[in-house]
């Protein structure tokens, strides 16, 4: 009995870590569906009713918990409002919000976040944050424009979760109808960010 005791409290870090991983995957796997599920019915999909008929999912990079990162969140204060660049004419009013600091690939890398000044004013987006980046495979096997990250202001701690595996494509990948943010050269990585959606075919 005593040799199953110790069996078992050698075991359970190990079993811990499996069902945490399980749950991750899980969550993400969730997360998924319900994008495709709002490109597939919803009515403000970017798909046309011909292309929601075809429609088989989105293409994703296996699911990776390397790649969900442990942060240090910088809140930058006093940052002036500026004209976000976007695939159109639109210039919406952006502010710097903070940054993210965080290691990767053995790398110490850094993303800002921003604040949309028009989405503040409603109740429903009042703590949301926009991350617009880039990174290696940008072009290649992920969109040509960059992707992004919905974040949430950080209550009482400046510790985070950095999770690319929930990095989406901005509307434009999928139709000409739209105007999107381009990441801001301050958020390109150097590095290869081999999660979150890749580049669609249709």
């Amino acid at each position: 009995m005593k040799s199953f005791l110790v069996i078992l409290c050698l075991l359970f870090p190990f079993l811990s870590n499996a069902q945490e991983l399980a749950t991750f995957e899980q969550e993400i796997a969730k997360h998924r569906a319900k994008q495709d599920s709002t490109f597939r019915f919803d009515d403000h999909s970017p798909l046309s009713p011909e292309e929601k008929e075809a429609f088989k999912g989105l293409v994703y990079y296996p699911i990776n918990n390397a790649y969900q990162i442990k942060a240090k969140f910088v809140r930058t204060p006093q940052e002036a409002i500026f004209k976000m660049p976007t695939t159109g004419k639109r210039t919406p009013d952006y502010v710097k919000y903070g940054e993210l600091h965080f290691l990767l690939h053995g790398q110490a890398l850094k993303l800002n976040l921003y604040q949309s000044q028009d989405l503040m004013k409603q109740v429903k987006y009042k703590d949301y944050l926009f991350i617009p980046f880039t990174d290696a495979t940008t072009g290649g096997e992920t969109y040509a424009t960059g992707r992004y990250l919905d974040f949430s202001i950080p209550e009482g701690t400046d510790s985070v979760l950095l999770d690319f595996n929930k990095a989406y494509n901005p509307y434009c990948a999928y139709s000409a109808g739209y105007s999107c943010p381009i990441p801001p050269k301050e958020n390109k990585l150097p590095v290869r960010i081999e999660a979150g959606e890749k580049t669609y075919e249709k």
